[in-house]
């Protein structure tokens, strides 16, 4: 009998892996909001939501940043400017995002590179988090606060920044134009309250509604 051989994974997936496998986090590090999760949000969620098992409470499942460049279907260096920047910015190889139809009047045909992403998890998840509450989200000029709107009624909530220079990585010298960006959280909760509540005690500042 022949041994069984595992189907081979798909070029999405295989890229997807291979851009995630940037410069490791040191061995002994520990994310500061992973630890602030356990010891703090978790029994504070437990208490506010009536939870009987830790297992109930939601969690961080990844953070998805996403920049769309509709201007590198003319000029490419753009797509390749951007994917520099959200790899200074997260410390991992973006993968680009495709078009998904063809539109005539924008010259836009499908398959066409037109964005970069890039998915974190774990440790990488909650450094990069941690970063954009303490240090990018303040950058911005008369921050008063994040909106409480944008959450999907599924755990997710999507927050959308004007430019890359929020970063304090990003240096206006070197980009090759200002673009913005979308970044999504993506938490196991089932329902907004709860999502925003976990965010919330995480450290992310929304502003009274």
């Amino acid at each position: 009998m022949k041994p069984k051989v595992a189907p081979k994974e798909s070029s999405k997936k295989t890229k997807e892996k291979k851009a995630e496998a940037s410069v490791p986090l040191p061995d002994d590090y520990s994310p500061r909001l992973k630890e602030l999760f356990r010891g703090t949000v978790l029994p504070a969620m437990m208490k506010e939501f009536g939870f009987k098992n830790p297992m109930q409470v939601p969690r961080m499942e990844r953070i998805v940043l996403n920049v769309g460049m509709g201007e590198a279907v003319q000029n490419a260096k753009l797509l390749e400017s951007a994917a520099l920047e959200l790899e200074q910015i997260t410390g991992q190889k973006p993968v680009l995002t495709r078009a998904k139809k063809a539109i005539a009047g924008f010259k836009l045909r499908e398959g066409i590179p037109i964005g970069v992403k890039v998915t974190l998890r774990g440790a990488r998840m909650h450094e990069f988090m941690d970063r954009l509450i303490a240090v990018a989200l303040p950058r911005i000029r008369d921050f008063r606060g994040i909106s409480p709107k944008a959450f999907d009624g599924r755990g997710n909530y999507t927050l959308g920044l004007k430019e890359q220079l929020t970063f304090p990585e990003i240096k206006y010298d070197d980009i090759a134009s200002i673009h913005g960006m979308d970044i999504t959280f993506v938490t196991s909760a089932k329902r907004n309250d709860e999502a925003k509540a976990l965010l919330a005690h995480l450290g992310m500042p929304f502003r009274a509604s």
